[in-house]
């Protein structure tokens, strides 16, 4: 029984290493907050596109799980040897669309047409970010391909500025921006190195169970219960079309929700359902 145990425990501790190898390093966005992250001239800011993280190792697409994402050839041809962080990314409320082209296994030459590969970091753990930024710009610069682009990065000196930047990018359709420490040097996991500001937070919880609809939505979802990764049980009945009230995401699947901060008993307030978390 000890031998078949301590097997046993080999092969897990084996197989988490092969899984992890798997995994691409990326950097991670904590929620940024003004009282905390007063001195903004510390970072550089860029806008936030709404579309499918990307990492291209050199050779191929995955995505943060380590998943291939099959482009055509044609699109990754111009793509140098070397670590490149991004998102592909059509247009703005188009992420729906995006993702069904992306998760197509035989890729669709017509599809990807319209998709742009918007280059965001070139991570390298020994330079800072503020050297990666013109790291990234020079090399996509080089490679004068329309379809790859290099996410431009701006410096402010007040908040007031960066407020003025916010609300230009949310007022043409943008998901918000983000803010990188100019200073810091590339790290896995999540980091006050990289900050996002939206004008509503996100996040992500599993499906546990459905509740019934009532009135109109009688025979149909009502909400749906839910399980965050800290163990909040809550239920979300807003934001469903009526496609997804007949068809509601699947039990045990991951979703996202947008939410506008916490309740006094710390759960999401006003949360609404905002799309499945697909497994690319």
């Amino acid at each position: 029984m000890f031998y078949i145990k301590l097997i046993t425990l080999i092969t897990a501790v084996l197989f988490s290493s092969i899984v992890n190898a798997t995994l691409p390093k990326v950097l991670l966005a904590k929620v940024y907050d003004e009282t905390k992250h007063s001195d903004v001239s510390n970072y550089l800011v860029s806008e936030k596109f709404d579309g499918v993280r990307a990492i291209w190792t050199g050779k191929q697409f995955v995505t943060r799980q380590g998943n291939v994402i099959n482009a055509p050839e044609w699109f990754t041809a111009p793509l140098p040897k070397v670590w490149l962080d991004g998102e592909l990314w059509t247009k703005y409320q188009h992420f729906a669309v995006l993702s069904g082209i992306v998760r197509t296994k035989t890729p669709n030459n017509h599809d990807w047409q319209s998709i742009t590969y918007q280059v965001f970091d070139m991570p390298d753990a020994n330079v800072p970010f503020s050297q990666r930024y013109s790291n990234y710009s020079h090399l996509v610069a080089g490679l004068n391909s329309p379809h790859i682009k290099a996410i431009k990065q701006h410096q402010f000196t007040n908040n007031q500025l960066l407020t003025n930047y916010f609300k230009n990018i949310t007022a043409q359709g943008g998901e918000g921006v983000m803010l990188h420490l100019a200073s810091a040097k590339h790290a896995d996991g999540r980091s006050d190195a990289l900050l996002k500001l939206k004008p509503y937070l996100d996040a992500e919880a599993i499906v546990i169970a459905y509740l019934p609809g009532k009135g109109k939505y009688q025979g149909m979802l009502g909400a749906l219960r839910v399980k965050t990764a800290q163990g909040q049980l809550f239920s979300i009945g807003t934001g469903f079309s009526d496609a997804e009230r007949e068809s509601p995401p699947a039990l045990g699947s991951t979703i996202t929700y947008r939410f506008h901060g916490l309740t006094k008993n710390g759960l999401p307030r006003f949360a609404s359902f905002l799309r499945v978390r697909e497994s690319l």
